[in-house]
């Protein structure tokens, strides 16, 4: 049985990145072109000395929550980015990051095999990205609802099995959906309430046996809900469908990266006004597939329904 894998795909815009395991995506995140990773090292300069200092760098403020002890004001020192800027739903959120004595780097790395784009579409790339914008997770006998509040992220979980093996299976889904999705950060998960201690437990279990640590949780209360806390340093697939026109500027640029010649990119008009505010992206297009590549407007498209047309 081959082991796990870490293919990436370079896109436009963002970079993908999928853990493949028995040919299917198990854990997955997009890293959006111009936001600064989580791991990244950066020169920065204190603006703020006081409990949850301020850092500025690349003309981007960066929360240190644990403070920049023995630093003073207008200083300079390095930083450790420990959570990337959200941007989707919270923009507002800044960027955390923590001081260290490592050197300055622009870049965490990305350690995987660079991909083609069938080996993602045949791992199931698309049904992800499909389940990121419907916020419906299906799994045998239910599926899961998905939906983001300032607080936490809720699952709701639904289906025709009894409510004991719901409890079980919709936990087991909740926890495979948590990990592929890359959700980090409070998680409250809301199972059928199961009257049964064992199968509380058995919930419970299901969720330990299926994500990865570092992670902590309650137990399952007798009203069936399971709250996870996991570490956030990026957003997930869901927090990243928050800026719904970018998200499916970049799916769209993916699709038509694929065409050959000089192509016409027709779509609903959120998403042309991110194209012509990208013209790099446009011009990254135009080399790959080898043509002029133009657009055309159209209100009667789906947001998600964009596509490329020859020219």
């Amino acid at each position: 049985m081959p082991s796990p894998e870490w293919l990436i795909e370079r896109g436009i815009g963002e970079t993908r990145c999928a853990l493949v395991e028995n040919g299917r995506i198990v854990e997955a995140r997009v890293r959006i072109g111009g936001i600064v990773p989580a791991g990244a090292i950066l020169e920065a300069k204190l603006k703020s000395a006081r409990s949850s200092a301020i850092a500025v760098a690349g003309g981007l403020e960066y929360l240190l929550p644990k403070g920049a002890p023995g630093v003073t004001e207008g200083a300079k020192l390095n930083i450790e980015v420990t959570r990337e800027a959200l941007g989707g739903n919270e923009p507002w959120k800044r960027p955390l990051a923590r001081m260290t004595d490592q050197s300055a780097a622009s870049n965490s790395s990305l350690e995987g095999r660079e991909a083609i784009a069938k080996e993602f579409d045949d791992a199931g790339w698309d049904d992800l990205i499909d389940e990121a914008r419907s916020g419906v997770v299906a799994f045998p006998g239910g599926e899961l609802r998905v939906s983001l509040t300032p607080a936490m992220t809720l699952i709701d979980v639904d289906g025709q099995l009894p409510p004991g093996e719901l409890a079980v299976a919709g936990a087991r889904a909740a926890a495979k959906a948590i990990r592929r999705h890359g959700i980090g950060g409070s998680i409250g998960v809301d199972l059928p309430t199961a009257k049964s201690k064992e199968s509380r437990q058995s919930a419970a279990a299901a969720v330990d046996e299926v994500l990865p640590q570092p992670f902590e949780r309650t137990a399952v209360n007798g009203f069936g809900f399971l709250q996870i806390v996991r570490p956030r340093r990026h957003a997930s697939l869901f927090e990243l469908v928050g800026d719904r026109a970018a998200f499916e500027t970049r799916a769209l640029l993916r699709r038509a990266c694929r065409e050959v010649g000089a192509i016409r990119i027709a779509a609903h008009p959120s998403v042309i006004a991110v194209l012509s505010g990208h013209r790099e992206w446009l011009d990254q297009l135009s080399r790959q597939v080898g043509g002029a590549v133009t657009l055309r407007s159209d209100p009667s498209l789906a947001i998600s329904g964009g596509h490329a047309e020859r020219a």
